[in-house]
């Protein structure tokens, strides 16, 4: 089967590769002896004019000194293009309904979340996060997510922060993401979390809990102060914004139910501890 690039139909990507194209063409050079001069494979000045992949800021340079004669250090027009496209690529890859769910979470008065399998992303660290992601992608692709996650988590710190109760499945810290060394960093990371910040609670579900409500998944509740609460449910294709009002409430009571089976935030933060010091 075909490999089905995720940045393809973007078309930010499509106007760099058209102009790229028409510069090689206007020199009258062909792929291969701009490959030649830029220290690359033809396939990749074709990905490139396809769409196929998306630049990295030192080919835009790299372009630009090529075509324009401009120091590295110049801003020229492919380095532009290629700005733009990481402003505003930085959600192509990520599922359809999330970039919604971005917004909403960046000005939410409060946050209950709900994590089963893994850490919410506001709470990963950058090499957890790292690992997570990097499943089926490009190491740019997963690093441009990452950035992207690190990013959500000014909302956090910012000067009003919102409200935020974090459950998560004990054994979500139990499944080794990356080496040692990134689930003791992550750990350290949430135990700071947990002592550090007034607005942020954390509470596990132990594992001894057999099956309860949150077998069915993640999701999280956004409290809106201008408007209705809003719940997101990711699934394996897609997320999923919802704003009806029956559901809503419906989560509203699972989330009860899930934070019910909890242990006490001070529980759960000796049970950090004790986790850490396992590893």
């Amino acid at each position: 089967m075909p490999h089905r690039d995720t940045y393809t139909r973007d078309p930010l990507i499509r106007t760099f590769g058209a102009f790229l194209r028409s510069l090689r063409e206007s020199r009258r050079l062909t792929r291969q002896q701009l490959a030649d001069a830029l220290g690359c494979g033809p396939e990749w000045i074709e990905k490139l004019e396809t769409a196929q992949r998306p630049p990295s800021e030192q080919t835009a340079k790299d372009l630009d000194t090529f075509f324009l004669g401009l120091p590295e250090e110049t801003q020229g027009p492919f380095w532009k293009a290629w700005n733009e496209i990481r402003g505003q690529g930085r959600h192509l890859a990520l599922l359809p309904g999330f970039s919604g769910y971005v917004e909403h979470e960046a000005k939410a008065s409060s946050l209950h979340i709900f994590g089963a399998m893994v850490l919410h992303g506001l709470f990963q660290t950058e090499e957890y996060a790292y690992e997570v992601l990097k499943k089926g992608r490009t190491p740019e692709q997963a690093k441009q997510l990452v950035a992207t996650r690190m990013e959500r988590q000014n909302v956090l710190t910012r000067k009003d922060p919102p409200h935020i109760v974090a459950v998560f499945d004990a054994m979500a810290l139990r499944r080794k993401i990356g080496n040692t060394e990134v689930m003791k960093d992550q750990l350290r990371h949430l135990i700071d979390l947990a002592e550090d910040h007034p607005n942020i609670t954390i509470q596990l579900v132990p594992e001894h809990v057999g099956s309860y409500q949150g077998v069915m998944g993640a999701f999280t509740i956004l409290g809106v102060s201008d408007g209705p609460n809003l719940v997101y449910v990711e699934g394996y294709t897609t997320g999923q914004l919802i704003d009806h009002p029956d559901e809503i409430q419906a989560y509203t009571r699972n989330y009860d139910l899930i934070r019910g089976t909890a242990a006490s935030a001070d529980e759960s933060l000796s049970m950090l501890h004790a986790t850490l010091e396992n590893l």
